[in-house]
């Protein structure tokens, strides 16, 4: 166990060095309003940034560069922040922090603000940890928050400020748009995209969709077949029963499974949540001096993590899984031809997981290794050790 964990750490530890965040074409505009085209450091910021790092040359020095010098930055077609002035409202969301002031609290800051559409009408977001901000303006004019805040009633219901609907309404409304484009909007980015999608369109006003260049899929089901080598020996720690102790040794059997994959959406979508429910069987028999001993071991695994892509310069990728790995027994047990019986308890571990991806993404493949487990942890004076690694291919359905 401990040659395979060195062995993955090595392996994690060369892949990170060869599949670093990489610099991608960009460009910056100064103080001065020079436009100067460079390599920037793609980190698909969750938080918007107040710095970044550049070169000047894709194999040249890094250097950074803050907001008091830097205007506007964007990355290829997808990414587009811009410095600006603004009166943001930090008021916190959460429940045990609000207040019974229904209006927003602003204060002047000066921040990058990504663009998400870019025309007549433009919407901006600032993000910063939990706090989530969206900005318009309409033919260039100033930039303004749309304002959305939760308060107390009566210091126990909550109510909300959701003014940023009159804001639309009065200030970007539209021959085309009904009402009921407003009443309906959530103050979320997928609603207020397509809001300022439909008031561009609306205005016969060219526009550019930042974020569509940044949208993937963020859910994902694939069929997981597979080969699982396991062994398992038991023993009596009395010494009394000896001649019941087996070492069944290795077998081969196949493993069905289907994963559910969330993508987060951030870090350039390197992280995702995992689940994978999974048929696991293990039988076999074995003779004894004096009898002989069969087991039969079958279960639904219920494997739940997080998995990280390293993603590699030909669109490849290799990921590593990190699971806890619980489960249901469907029958199992340790059958003596004579005596008694020794029922398999449900026991988790944990599993770990390498594997790598092709370009397109469609098919994967994944070596995974799940830590030693005593099924027998149910029985006094009984001890095991159940070891199972796996070779699993998966197959993308959507």
């Amino acid at each position: 166990m401990k040659k395979l964990l060195l062995l993955l750490s090595t392996v994690l530890l060369s892949i990170n060095i060869y599949a670093q965040i990489s610099f991608e074409r960009g460009y910056y505009i100064n103080n001065s309003n020079r436009r100067v085209g460079c390599y920037i450091k793609n980190t698909a910021w969750k938080n918007n940034p107040s710095k970044f790092e550049y070169r000047s040359s894709l194999n040249g020095r890094s250097k950074k560069i803050s907001i008091t010098s830097v205007k506007e930055f964007g990355i290829g077609n997808s990414l587009r922040y811009v410095r600006k002035t603004v009166n943001i409202d930090r008021s916190s969301g959460d429940g045990g922090r609000l207040t019974s002031n229904k209006n927003a609290i602003f204060k002047q800051e000066t921040l990058f603000l990504r663009i998400l559409i870019k025309g007549k009408g433009t919407l901006y977001q600032y993000s910063d940890g939990n706090l989530e901000r969206f900005f318009y303006s309409k033919d260039g004019s100033e930039v303004e928050q749309l304002v959305f805040k939760k308060f107390l009633i009566n210091g126990s219901k909550i109510g909300t400020n959701n003014n940023f609907k009159e804001q639309l309404w009065d200030k970007l409304g539209c021959s085309d748009l009904d009402i009921n484009d407003i009443v309906t909007l959530r103050y979320e980015r997928s609603d207020l995209v397509n809001y300022f999608i439909k008031y561009n369109r609306c205005e016969k006003s060219k526009f550019v969709n930042y974020n569509k260049a940044q949208e993937k899929d963020t859910f994902h089901i694939s069929f997981r077949p597979g080969l699982n080598v396991s062994s398992l020996s038991i023993e009596n720690t009395t010494g009394i029963i000896d001649w019941k102790n087996a070492d069944f040794g290795t077998r081969v059997n196949f493993r069905l499974g289907f994963e559910a994959e969330i993508v987060l959406p951030f870090n350039k979508n390197k992280w995702a949540l995992i689940v994978e429910p999974t048929y696991h069987y293990f039988t076999t028999e074995k003779e004894l001096s004096n009898q002989s001993v069969s087991i039969n071991y079958s279960s639904l695994q219920f494997p739940f993590g997080i998995r990280h892509y390293f993603f590699l310069k030909n669109k490849s990728s290799i990921f590593f899984n990190a699971s806890y790995n619980m489960e249901m027994l469907l029958g199992s047990e340790i059958d003596y031809e004579t005596g008694n019986d020794l029922e398999i308890a449900k026991v988790s571990n944990f599993a770990f997981g390498l594997g790598y991806k092709p370009k397109k993404g469609k098919y994967s493949m994944e070596l995974r290794y799940m830590t030693p487990k005593d099924i027998l942890s149910n029985k006094s004076f009984w001890v095991s050790d159940y070891q199972t690694f796996s070779v699993i291919f998966g197959f993308s359905l959507f």
